[in-house]
């Protein structure tokens, strides 16, 4: 999958808070060569997207992994009519996948 100049511009907002090349990379499917191209200029001068357009920090396949134990959790309540236990973990989940982890 090739980057957009709206995904390098992303990248670059990653690098400059200090994300990890692997995560940054995993986050887009990519390798780490595809970030490194980014950082040399592939994309042109692009302006590094603001703190608040960036995914969280942290490694995506664990908070991946997160979510759809929280999403199970739903899917439970949900069988067992349970709303407000189903919002509950579903919010609690989104809570956690949204936090920056180093």
């Amino acid at each position: 999958m090739a980057l957009t100049n709206a995904d390098a511009k992303i990248v670059l907002g990653m690098v400059a808070r200090g994300d990890s090349r692997h995560h940054i990379a995993a986050w887009f499917g990519e390798n780490q060569a595809r970030i490194a191209e980014v950082e040399q200029g592939s994309h042109g001068q692009q302006t590094p997207a603001p703190p608040e357009d960036l995914p969280p920090k942290g490694p995506p396949g664990l908070k991946g992994r997160r979510m759809r134990a929280f999403a199970a959790k739903a899917l439970k309540a949900l069988e067992e009519d349970d709303l407000e236990a189903a919002r509950q973990a579903l919010e609690a989940g989104l809570a956690r996948f949204d936090s920056n982890e180093a």
